[in-house]
């Protein structure tokens, strides 16, 4: 999910050919009840801002993993791990 607009998130997912719907939260409203809308830092600059995060939820619609703070490189890797264990 993404504080992206819609269409942003449409041109996103054509230019990659992902074959799966991206969510858009413009509003903050999902993203901050998943805990991921944060006080942030950079620079000495504090800030709210989207703390990249990932939640696999399961066939019930509860979430069954959770990675808070994740690192981009090696992620998808642990994700697909953990789902070919269910």
């Amino acid at each position: 999910m993404s504080a992206d607009s819609v269409k942003a998130q449409a041109s996103f997912r054509a230019k990659f050919k992902f074959n799966f719907l991206l969510l858009s939260d413009p509003g903050h409203k999902t993203i901050a009840a998943y805990g991921a809308w944060q006080q942030k830092q950079f620079m000495g600059r504090k800030f709210r801002g989207i703390a990249r995060s990932s939640f696999l939820i399961g066939k019930t619609g509860k979430i069954e993993e959770l990675w808070p703070l994740v690192r981009a490189k090696g992620h998808a890797s642990e994700v697909l791990s953990v789902i070919s264990k269910k």
